[in-house]
């Protein structure tokens, strides 16, 4: 049992954006105000009054959704959605599909690599290697048209296995995209054009290790700060945030390699966390200055990995890793953070990062390349599983409408009923051959999918929404 200082909850700025849907809705409010019926009326004081209801009621509407982390549905900005969980709230999804699956909006060719895409507004960016190339290329997500490419060269080779393209995620934010490539290329570029603002080799800059795989680390960006899972364990800059204008360093802290996963945000009290798993640790820091506010051990020395991305819900931390590191599951507050239990017999994920939902966690329990591996649901606030389905096989999840999008590494797509009950397959399709590692992306009822060659979008929205 441990105890540190802390607190936190989980929520996840995005503050550009939501000025941009305030403006948007103001801007909807005057156009359709003096209309009533689709007939244009003469303005009268009841009129006008009615016009100042309508839009205070939606500007405290956006202010509420603001406070509660909701975002507008279409967009997929970095890693695991728009708060980095795999959950997209306001996305609707068909009940079923045909035999052969989801209708194919558009398939394209693509490099090498496993960084799923990111998607804001009309792009779709997609991080892949080309010889010896790696390439962001901006695609209509409409129709999978190339918008604007851009590449950078690299000489990058893994310690293990033969994947040499990019792991992370671009990240969208601001009118920029941050990509992180895996020798350690971090390049900020301007989204409408791909014109690049900064760069920093941040392998050599700060003494860090690429690791077994490569840097996998998908940038956060909140509050004009860039922070990222940079691994400068000697120079005390396991974490380091930049300024995302100018691609200065803000700030460096904690002496730990780095991990594959990626960062989240996380508030309480108007006090805002920025939690990471480094190499070893489980850390909270505050994104303002660096300073810690709690650490715990997690994680194995020798050829482990941990990937899966930290989740906080409900006044608790979850965190996962195989290789026999297992699970904690801690109690959070104002300021302590306290084990309620530690395991590796509940959940061990090798890279899948669970989803909740009404307080229970899914998940994949095992790893991709030693089969076989459990899809579960289980609760986390009395060890339970609930129910399993054994050699289901490696995947990663998405949480939409009550359902889960299932992308499985062998290509298969499943829809699945969120149920705590047991394991409710609502329709199943292979979509893709080959090893499908990357992480889907869901934006505006498509999802995007890839394996080693190839970008997939397919139409899995409510058809009564199209």
């Amino acid at each position: 049992m441990w105890r540190e200082s802390c607190g936190l909850s989980c929520c996840s700025s995005e503050v550009s954006r939501l000025r941009l849907r305030v403006e948007s809705t103001i801007q909807q409010v005057f156009a359709c105000g003096s209309r009533w019926n689709g007939r244009v009326k003469r303005r009268s004081m009841t009129d006008e009054t009615m016009d100042r209801v309508i839009f205070w009621g939606a500007a405290v509407c956006l202010l509420l959704q603001a406070a509660t982390g909701e975002v507008s549905a279409g967009d997929w900005p970095q890693i695991l959605g728009p708060e980095r969980n795999g959950i997209a709230s306001d996305e609707r999804l068909a009940d079923d599909w045909p035999e052969n699956g989801p209708a194919e909006v558009w398939r394209r060719p693509v490099g090498r690599g496993f960084a799923g895409a990111a998607v804001e507004g009309e792009r779709a960016l997609i991080f892949h290697r080309e010889g010896d190339v790696e390439r962001l290329d901006a695609l209509d997500p409409a129709t999978g048209e190339v918008l604007w490419e851009e590449g950078s060269p690299t000489r990058f080779q893994p310690q293990y296995g033969r994947d040499d393209g990019p792991l992370a995620v671009p990240t969208i934010s601001d009118g920029r995209v941050i990509t992180l490539g895996p020798s350690g290329s971090l390049i900020c570029r301007k989204l409408d054009s791909g014109e690049p603002a900064w760069s920093h080799n941040i392998r050599d800059e700060f003494d860090a290790r690429e690791g077994f795989f490569g840097m996998a680390c998908s940038p956060l960006v909140d509050d004009g700060k860039v922070f990222v899972n940079v691994g400068g364990r000697e120079a005390g800059a396991g974490m380091v945030a930049f300024d995302l204008e100018s691609g200065e360093v803000v700030w460096k802290s904690v002496a730990d390699g780095a991990s594959y996963s990626s960062p989240i945000l996380a508030d309480v009290d108007g006090v805002r966390h920025l939690i990471a798993l480094t190499r070893m640790k489980c850390v909270s820091l505050d994104p303002q200055n660096g300073d810690v506010r709690f650490e715990f051990p997690f994680g194995l020395r020798g050829p482990t990995v941990t990937a899966a991305n930290p989740i906080v819900f409900d006044g608790h931390l979850f965190v996962s890793a195989s290789y026999g590191i297992g699970a904690v599951y801690a109690e959070v507050g104002s300021d302590s953070v306290e084990s309620v239990w530690s395991s590796n017999d509940i959940m061990s994920s090798q890279y899948t990062t669970c989803i909740e939902h009404e307080g229970l966690l899914y998940g994949v329990d095992g790893r991709q390349d030693i089969p076989p591996a459990d899809l579960k649901c289980f609760d986390p606030r009395t060890q339970q599983v609930l129910w399993t389905e054994p050699g289901f096989g490696y995947a990663t999840l998405i949480k939409a409408d009550g359902k889960l999008l299932i992308t499985k590494t062998d290509g298969e797509l499943v829809l699945a009923k969120l149920s705590s009950e047991a394991f409710q397959p609502l329709a199943r399709a292979k979509v893709l051959s080959g090893t499908v590692r990357a992480l889907s992306a869901l934006a505006g009822g498509r999802l995007f999918v890839r394996n080693e060659d190839t970008l997939l979008c397919l139409s899995v929205g409510d058809p009564a929404d199209e």
